[in-house]
């Protein structure tokens, strides 16, 4: 675990670095928002935020770094179903069972990481370190602090 986040004596982060941290999370929801049926606007809002914060302080550019990362795996999944459903569109083709069984597990997905993004940005707002399962342990390898 990088060494701002052992203790609150080691390193305690202000109120503008908790915002910025906080809003890094919430700019993939603006953007989910903003551009829902393409998959891409939410990467390129969360990559935009995150050269806008990447020199910032060690805490503002973890946060940021593990927001980016769970967005562009996210995106793979929602660019193969957005795709999928254009081929069956122009296509003229008939929607399958795994068609199907994709987007039930596409909207799965998609909720979990809404539910995640929005306690991710409400917890780290008041301070407290969120490490999600699998991007966490790699942010931290990425993020040098």
């Amino acid at each position: 675990m990088p060494v701002f986040f052992k203790s609150a004596l080691s390193y305690e982060p202000t109120d503008h670095e908790l915002e910025k941290a906080s809003n890094s999370y919430l700019m993939s929801l603006v953007a989910v928002m903003a551009g829902l049926p393409i998959p891409i606007v939410n990467v390129l809002a969360t990559v935009g935020f995150f050269f806008a914060v990447r020199k910032g302080t060690p805490f503002v550019k973890w946060h940021a770094t593990q927001a980016l990362l769970s967005q562009l795996s996210l995106a793979i999944f929602n660019s193969i179903g957005f795709w999928w459903t254009v081929g069956i569109v122009f296509n003229g083709e008939l929607p399958t069972n795994e068609y199907f069984t994709y987007l039930f597990t596409l909207v799965i997905v998609n909720l979990t990481e809404f539910i995640a993004t929005i306690y991710s940005a409400v917890k780290t707002r008041k301070g407290v370190h969120v490490q999600w399962w699998v991007y966490g342990e790699l942010t931290n390898r990425l993020v040098k602090t």
